[in-house]
């Protein structure tokens, strides 16, 4: 005899959660949080440091236990662990206040400054070995053109022989002073560096049309022995002007010469400096609010409009900024076409089948191959075969001197625009492959032939979606440094690409970068601390640069996409 056994019915007490997803759902959401969180608290971290980089701080004159004095600008505090001698060498007091902190103490980095009395810019000070700490009025804080910033005290302001001690003079009449010394060196600079300049520019061009004739037509030829009697008039009226230019800047060195400052330093040491050699001078302890802003919008108006110095840890960095505009214009004017001709290509015209997937996929591909190799290849392929080709043909007289043969502007936007391609193909294809199939058969009823349909429909419907593709290759090229660092970028940049010389724009020149500019104050700098602060701000600028380039693409994206919405037939 069998028994029959009925199934037992489950009894469901709550719903289950993993059926409706829920925790994914939560995990999703998180992650998205943990993302945005991570976002603006990077761009919070830059920014903070970045604005109040060249906000004045007040100078701290400390005695030390062993008699020492140090004056300087506390920049950052820590906690550390004291060695065991240093722990010996404490008294019993701060010996027992290492213990209770389990050997640990607190240190302050100053910035000293006088790196050319003291050979360094930063000193720790510990905090158990400080004896007093005070602040006073009579401390200036001084940034100069060589040597970085001074931190002392004023003696003398020494005007045509005449020695002004202090007290005999207020700051007003040395910043009258040092107004027409600041004229007297922006004077010299100009004649030095624009007015001889142009005159070594044009001694250069007739050195170079010469030996272009001597190239073809040879150096005994009747056309050389022409050229020369001409260009030895000229010549001469160059060298002249060029002499009385040198007596000029001469005269204002000598006049210069006349008009010093004697320094001070917290521990007695005098320096004597040029008043022209000063940048900016404040009393650190003794600045009203307006006044500390005055200073700080000084440093900003400083920081955008000057050139660097001291190793690029100070001055400005417009050279950069205008070598980073100029050449992310330039990867987007040279990306755009290429990219956009490519997917129209593979979109609409290539037979779809094994060999357009296999473009596709080494397109993508592309995407993901390390921007060095990119670099090597713009060195190897522009720089050098492509660059040393047009040196050939069309600057014989240069060489062996190269002229597009080297890294330059050109050569980085190309290679960057090479970088950033696959971004704009794959953009631009599915902007077109998000366009109606019926407005392109519509367009074919009425007559139109494909081209027109192309271009009167298919691309104006796409273009916001190519410029979202642009706006990202802008945004991955202006960032990108090492490609840059072969095919173009440097330290310093002697000249702008663009000057007064046709062709105006001078693509082949060497050029500055913000992006190599962060990494060589941060890591090439003979002090990262000194280069810490600049690091921050060019950060800072370098992100609004880029934003400020794609608030543009997104508000011309946005215009047409305005203009050109239209319902599916």
């Amino acid at each position: 005899m069998t028994m029959s056994s009925t199934p037992t019915k489950r009894t469901v007490t709550g719903a289950d959660l993993s059926s409706r997803g829920e925790p994914y759902l939560w995990s999703m959401g998180g992650a998205l949080a943990l993302g945005l969180v991570m976002i603006f608290g990077f761009l919070a971290l830059v920014a903070w440091n970045g604005f109040v980089t060249f906000y004045p701080k007040p100078v701290e004159v400390l005695r030390l236990k062993d008699g020492t004095l140090v004056a300087g600008e506390p920049t950052r505090s820590e906690m550390y662990r004291l060695p065991k001698n240093e722990i010996d060498s404490l008294e019993d007091q701060g010996r027992q206040a290492v213990q209770e902190q389990h050997g640990f103490g607190s240190r302050t980095l100053y910035r000293t400054g006088n790196f050319d009395l003291y050979n360094e810019d930063f000193v720790w000070v510990s905090e158990f070995k400080v004896a007093e700490r005070s602040t006073p009025q009579s401390v200036f804080f001084i940034e100069r053109v060589e040597w970085g910033p001074f931190i002392g005290v004023l003696q003398t302001l020494s005007i045509k022989g005449e020695n002004l001690h202090t007290g005999s003079f207020g700051l007003g009449r040395l910043g009258e002073e040092h107004k027409k010394a600041v004229e007297r060196r922006n004077r010299v600079r100009a004649i030095e560096r624009d007015e001889m300049g142009t005159l070594n520019h044009e001694l250069d061009r007739m050195r170079l049309d010469l030996r272009r004739i001597a190239l073809e037509k040879g150096k005994d030829s009747p056309e050389v022995k022409a050229e020369e009697k001409r260009q030895s008039a000229r010549a001469a009226q160059l060298q002249t002007r060029y002499g009385l230019l040198q007596k000029e800047a001469d005269a204002i060195k000598k006049e210069d010469s006349l008009f010093k400052v004697v320094l001070k330093d917290i521990r007695g040491t005098e320096k004597t400096l040029a008043l022209s050699q000063i940048v900016r001078f404040y009393p650190a302890n003794d600045l009203t609010f307006f006044q500390k802003l005055k200073v700080y919008a000084s440093r900003w108006i400083e920081f955008l409009t000057a050139e660097p110095r001291e190793a690029n840890t100070e001055g400005g960095v417009l050279p950069a900024i205008f070598g980073t505009f100029v050449m992310t214009v330039l990867l987007a004017v040279a990306v755009a076409p290429f990219g956009i001709m490519a997917a129209l290509y593979l979109r609409e015209y290539a037979k779809q089948g094994r060999l357009v997937s296999l473009v596709r996929i080494c397109v993508n591909n592309l995407a993901g191959v390390p921007s060095i190799v990119y670099g090597v290849f713009g060195l190897g392929f522009f720089a050098y075969i492509l660059g040393g080709t047009i040196d050939q043909v069309f600057f014989p007289e240069r060489l062996p001197n190269p002229t597009f043969g080297s890294g330059g502007l050109l050569w980085s936007a190309l290679t960057l625009a090479m970088l950033t391609v696959p971004v704009v193909i794959v953009s631009t294809e599915e902007a077109l492959a998000a366009v109606p199939q019926s407005m392109r058969e519509g367009s074919l009823a009425c007559g139109a032939s494909k081209w027109q349909t192309i271009k009167n429909i298919v691309l104006p419907k796409a273009m916001p979606g190519i410029m979202t593709g642009l706006i990202l290759a802008m945004a991955r090229g202006a960032g990108e440094v090492a490609p840059l660092m072969l095919v173009g970028v440097v330290k310093i940049a002697p000249s702008l690409p663009l000057d007064e010389f046709f062709p105006f724009l001078h693509l082949e020149r060497s050029f500055m970068h913000l992006g190599f500019h962060i990494y060589d104050v941060g890591f090439q700098s003979r002090n990262s601390e000194a280069g810490k602060p600049m690091v921050f701000v060019t950060t800072l600028l370098l992100i609004g640069l880029v934003a400020v380039m794609n608030a543009t693409a997104i508000y011309i994206r946005n215009r047409l996409k305005r203009k050109y919405y239209v319902g599916h037939f």
